[in-house]
């Protein structure tokens, strides 16, 4: 296996784990229809999925919703597909705030030079808004999609939802939800997820993030089975959901030191041996009501810091959304693709309601609360960047 073939020159544009080497694994989620491209992203090895999904347009060629990094190996995995269902027509930006998917649109553009760009309405950049083409996108090729989706060239085989932009003071939220008539599938950035139990087969490929955070203390020499394997998958589950959930303890600097030089791996990639995280004994209840089962929800982030600007408006979209006829959907984040009714949907956004209407024997927030403690630093930040007047204040629910 040729090492070359997993290089992303650029990581430095996004100087994110696993920097310049990016594994990427393709998955025929719908035969001959609709895969999906996975890679990896993270910070101190607090490592989630990022996926690119490409569906066969029914005249023949390909449509890219929110392109991955575009690695050799990447490139070849879609080349495949370009050689048996023909070249790539549309590459579909559908976010305007995200820039683990944004910074990818431009260099894979350069690769498929006949495709045209699409991209969310408002784009916008920090510290400058700057032009498109500034931002590598090709500018001659590149568009933005109609807010009428009739307009768009594809229309005939998609229907788009764009979630209108959310004010967030310094910057801006936006997301567009596309939906694939004839397979019933509906393709999302960052809205909802679903969590599963066990690490994604793409984290797997190099276990040492699931290892690293399956540790209880610094000192510890963990064996790689599947069991410490989910438990580290699950504590990283809850540090990129919650930033610091309730079940998570920081221990004094004093101890952290002293441990790490008892630690048995002292090494650059292990930080030295430093590991200042305490888990309590209690902390898989914090995952097991996250995760639910597997039921579809907002991203604790999201409800927070994000869509409680703006919950008329969200609600409006979800609503939306939720009128197509749509079977799975397949996320830009954690699991995909998932099996999902559009009520299942709809009752992902309940808590931006004040009475929040529940479906019977369908997941909802009602089913799975999830525990008021573990938003405790996320409700911090939210009411700081609030009065520091950072962000807009959050809204009433509707």
């Amino acid at each position: 296996m040729n090492q070359k073939d997993f290089t992303w020159p650029f990581w430095f544009t996004l100087p994110l784990y696993p920097y310049s080497k990016r594994r990427t694994l393709r998955q025929e989620i719908i035969k001959d229809t609709i895969w999906t491209f996975d890679q990896i992203q993270g910070i101190f090895y607090v490592i989630v999925p990022i996926r690119m999904t490409v569906v066969k347009l029914d005249e023949g060629g390909l449509l890219v919703y929110a392109p991955v990094a575009p690695t050799p190996e990447c490139i070849r995995l879609v080349s495949e597909l370009v050689a048996e269902h023909g070249d790539v027509k549309y590459i579909i930006l559908p976010t305007i705030s995200g820039l683990e998917h944004k910074v990818f649109v431009g260099p894979f553009a350069r690769c498929f030079p006949t495709a045209q760009v699409f991209v969310a309405p408002n784009q916008w950049s920090f510290p400058l808004n700057l032009p498109l083409s500034w931002l590598g996108l090709p500018p001659k090729r590149t568009h933005i999609l109609p807010t009428d989706s009739s307009q768009a060239p594809f229309t005939d085989q998609f229907d788009y939802a764009i979630l209108d932009t959310i004010d967030l003071g310094p910057g801006k939220f936006a997301e567009v939800a596309f939906l694939h008539k004839r397979s019933h599938t509906l393709l999302v950035t960052d809205s909802v997820i679903s969590v599963p139990a066990n690490p994604p087969a793409i984290i797997q490929l190099d276990p040492y993030a699931l290892l690293f955070h399956a540790k209880d203390q610094s000192t510890d020499v963990v064996a790689d089975n599947q069991a410490n394997r989910r438990k580290g998958w699950q504590r990283i589950t809850l540090f990129a959901l919650y930033f610091r959930p309730s079940a998570l303890e920081v221990p004094p600097w004093v101890g952290v030191l002293k441990d790490a030089f008892k630690s048995p791996e002292k090494s650059y990639k292990a930080y030295f041996g430093l590991f200042p995280f305490k888990w309590r004994y209690d902390w898989q209840r914090s995952f097991d009501a996250l995760q639910g089962n597997g039921r579809l929800f907002v991203a604790p982030i999201l409800q927070t810091l994000i869509l409680n600007r703006a919950p008329r408006e969200t609600i409006n979209w979800a609503d939306k959304v939720a009128s197509w006829d749509f079977q799975w959907i397949i996320p830009c984040h954690f699991d995909a693709p998932i099996k999902a009714e559009p009520q299942q949907f709809r009752q992902a956004f309940s808590f931006l309601e004040k009475q929040p209407a529940v479906s019977a024997g369908l997941f909802s927030s009602s089913n799975y609360p999830l525990p008021e403690e573990d938003f405790k630093l996320l409700n911090q930040i939210d009411a700081g960047l609030s009065k520091s007047g950072i962000v807009p204040q959050p809204q009433d629910k509707v």
